[in-house]
């Protein structure tokens, strides 16, 4: 792939940037490497803190969410100071670095240096568990935020834009899915599985390693593309003066936005309840009473099933913009879960035909049988569908935070990749976070005092607690997410003519125009040189 067009106009200057190939694959590892934090703090921080460190069952859970409201003050501050930046190492790197550093000291002393701390003096592990929670969020913002604003100076090309998607699927899959395989295979270890304090000081440095190796290659991915002649409309943009106060004003002019904001807040929703390490022991632990034997074949069974969705979500946004790829496969996700409904409210403890099961036994061992049944088969066939549709669809809004920041540039002339980013991450940083509020509500509303670890007894109530998070919750989410799409502007073929626009300014302004001069000269596709024009295929 070469790196830039040449199909520009008589100034000679290149009007569409495109990322080489290694670029495309190396910086979505940015996402994997904030994910890897993902898994260990989301997925489990409110179990390490009810378990480990005897706090609160509901104290443990709430404080994922009170720790987003923080996020509140500091995702628009980060995000106006990347906007600002652009020093001798760039706009975007020296933020990888610091959010990586930041995640590393900090989870390294919330899990291996918090449970040294007497039971005694509980307030103080109250105390330093939300000191360094708070401190962990600061360094996700850093980080996480350049996975969406980077995006726009790595292509604004829109044909090869929906690839960052399925590399960035692929990166989120790399961190995300090597944490979510170890976890059970550390927790083996040891006899009290997540609830052991020895599972968490080897599972925290190992993801700190993993997170590391994939920052310096995310770095590396975007090097090339962290200077100012890639920031927006060029001349003054590369380092935005915009003033706080017009960041809200901003967003509400920004329709595409404010509807992008709640699709992916309902994606994110949807993920994180249903991927949640509690709701899944009690699916398979509790409920299925054999999580050692299904977690790791029904996760190997969704990866499985989402590739094909990942080279169908790239095909179709390839052809109708992601917009249309996004509706279509979280559509598809929404109907096969109204199956995996149905069997869930079928299940039978009493009744082995009616117990989700694939084999017994120990793999590779004499007592090892195959043991599946029709339930368990149409369970795969509808969870399987399903999952692979939505989880190739759960970071699709990351890539489409592109195309809002690329409209930004073309309504106002204001490039503002870290505010656009910040905010995006923001709402998705709240609503991932509920979902820990929820799982830990809904599991004190059946009388439990601690949250379910894969070896906790099937409790009354537990299969209504599953049903809601694993299936009625998420679906809820992907209906919204419909919803808010409906009315969301950028197609496919809208995102041409604004590419091709700015790009037209851009040259303008690069051969002495004034940016204000070029905005108003060029607002709309008639109005630019043949040259420029986007072509429209038959």
């Amino acid at each position: 792939m070469s790196e830039t067009s040449k199909t520009a106009g008589a100034s000679g200057h290149s009007s569409v940037n495109r990322a080489k190939l290694y670029q495309l694959v190396l910086f979505p590892l940015n996402n994997g490497a904030t994910n890897v934090y993902y898994v260990l703090i989301l997925s489990y921080v409110a179990t390490f803190g009810s378990t480990v460190l005897l706090l609160g069952t509901v104290f443990a859970s709430v404080m994922v969410t009170a720790m987003r409201v923080f996020d509140a003050i500091t995702d628009p501050i980060i995000g106006a100071l990347m906007d600002r930046t652009n020093g001798k190492f760039g706009k975007f790197r020296p933020f990888m670095v610091i959010g990586n550093a930041i995640m590393a000291v900090s989870v390294l002393l919330l899990y291996i240096g918090t449970p040294l701390i007497p039971e005694s003096m509980m307030w103080l592990r109250y105390v330093m568990f939300v000191l360094l929670y708070a401190v962990w969020v600061i360094g996700y913002t850093f980080q996480t935020s350049v996975t969406r604003a980077g995006q726009t100076v790595l292509t604004n090309d829109p044909n090869q834009r929906p690839l960052f998607t399925i590399f960035n699927t692929v990166g989120s899959l790399v961190g995300m899915g090597v944490m979510q395989f170890s976890a059970p295979i550390i927790a083996t270890g040891f006899a009290d599985g997540y609830g052991a304090a020895e599972f968490y000081a080897v599972f925290a440095p190992v993801g700190i390693v993993i997170s590391i190796g994939l920052t310096i290659l995310a770095i590396i991915g975007i090097w090339e593309k962290d200077q100012p002649k890639y920031f927006g409309l060029g001349g003054s943009s590369s380092g935005e003066k915009v003033k706080m106060s017009e960041y809200i004003a901003i967003i509400k002019a920004n329709n595409p936005m404010q509807r992008l904001m709640v699709a992916g807040a309902g994606c994110k929703l949807a993920l994180s309840i249903a991927t949640n390490t509690t709701v899944l022991c009690m699916l398979y632990g509790c409920m299925m009473g054999n999580y050692d034997t299904l977690y790791l074949p029904m996760m190997v069974l969704g990866y499985v099933f989402s590739v094909p969705f990942f080279l169908l979500t790239v095909r179709t946004s390839q052809k109708k913009g992601q917009k249309a790829s996004l509706v279509r496969y979280v559509t598809i996700a929404l109907v096969m879960y109204v199956g995996v409904l149905v069997l869930l409210f079928l299940w039978n403890p009493n009744d082995p035909n009616f117990m989700f099961s694939i084999y017994q036994g120990t793999l590779f061992e004499s007592d090892f049988a195959i043991t599946i049944n029709p339930y368990t088969i149409l369970f795969i066939i509808f969870f399987g569908i399903g999952y692979g549709a939505y989880y190739a669809t759960a970071d699709m809004p990351i890539p489409m935070v592109a195309d809002c920041s690329d409209y930004e540039t073309y309504r106002s002339g204001n490039y503002i990749p870290g505010i656009m980013g910040t905010l995006f991450s923001l709402v998705d940083k709240l609503v991932s976070s509920l979902s820990a509020t929820v799982v830990g509500l809904a599991v004190s509303a059946i009388g439990l005092s601690k949250l379910p670890t894969q070896y906790t007894p099937y409790e009354d109530g537990m299969n209504v607690v599953v049903i809601v998070l694993f299936c009625v919750i998420p679906m809820i989410a992907w209906a919204a997410t419909l919803i808010a799409m409906k009315g969301y502007t950028l197609t496919g073929a809208r995102m041409k003519e604004i590419q091709a626009i700015n790009a037209c300014r851009k040259d303008a302004i690069a051969d002495g125009m004034s940016k204000e001069e070029a905005m108003a000269k060029w607002t709309k596709v008639e109005d630019l040189p043949e040259e420029y024009r986007p072509t429209v295929k038959s």
